[in-house]
């Protein structure tokens, strides 16, 4: 299948990009920097997916994965106009099998920074919007919403003993999720699943569910 995945020069756009070329699939990357994979069946695209007069003519998509985004003062242009621009010019196709929107935990909770929550609050509803216009091609839209990954993105805490230490107190599973699972995840709902759709899937070791039940050990 023709795969087009943007962000792929390093973490979860990287690890998805390497796991549909392990499965024989055709991928398409698009990310501002240079590429990182080699790869015969794997063509780079070094563009900004908020300049839309730079999408290349490509043959019909069969699986989109929204993945680029940011952090910083774009993320309502990168994360959530860029990913709508994206999916309308590309995924809008009779050969459209799955588009698959990379979330955010902070979608589902809020507890971010301000633009990137309502970037990826965004994304969420944007997710239903798609699945319901994709439904009549028998394709499926659904957002992946991780917690915490180890990315690039992440290193600021990760590398930082106190703040990690924070995190892993609010993550009962203690541990963050690595890029390879991301990418088996992602593989699971665009190939495998043909019959969930429209739906925003919270994958985050129940940091976001996590709640106490305080009462006393002895009472009746």
């Amino acid at each position: 299948m023709n795969v087009l995945i943007t962000g792929t020069s390093s973490g979860i756009g990287k690890a998805c990009a390497e796991y549909f070329l392990k499965k024989g699939h055709r991928v398409y990357g698009f990310d501002r920097n240079d590429f990182a994979i080699s790869d015969e069946n794997y063509t780079h695209f070094c563009l900004d997916i908020r300049n839309k007069t730079a999408y290349p003519e490509l043959p019909n998509m069969n699986i989109i994965v929204n993945n680029a985004g940011v952090q910083n003062k774009d993320d309502i242009d990168v994360n959530l106009k860029g990913t709508i621009a994206i999916t309308e010019y590309y995924g809008m196709n009779p050969d459209i099998r799955s588009i698959v929107m990379i979330g955010s935990a902070s979608g589902h909770t809020g507890s971010e920074f301000p633009e990137y929550a309502a970037s990826k609050g965004g994304v969420l509803a944007y997710t239903k919007n798609v699945a319901m216009r994709l439904a009549k091609y028998q394709a499926t839209c659904n957002s992946l919403d991780f917690g915490g990954v180890m990315t690039e993105l992440n290193r600021p805490v990760m590398e930082n003993p106190a703040l990690w230490n924070e995190i892993m107190k609010l993550t009962p599973l203690k541990r963050w999720m690595c890029v390879e699972e991301a990418a088996e995840w992602v593989y699971f709902i665009s190939v495998i699943n043909r019959f969930c759709t429209g739906q925003n899937i919270l994958i985050d070791g129940l940091e976001a569910g996590n709640c106490n039940f305080i009462w006393p050990d002895n009472a009746d």
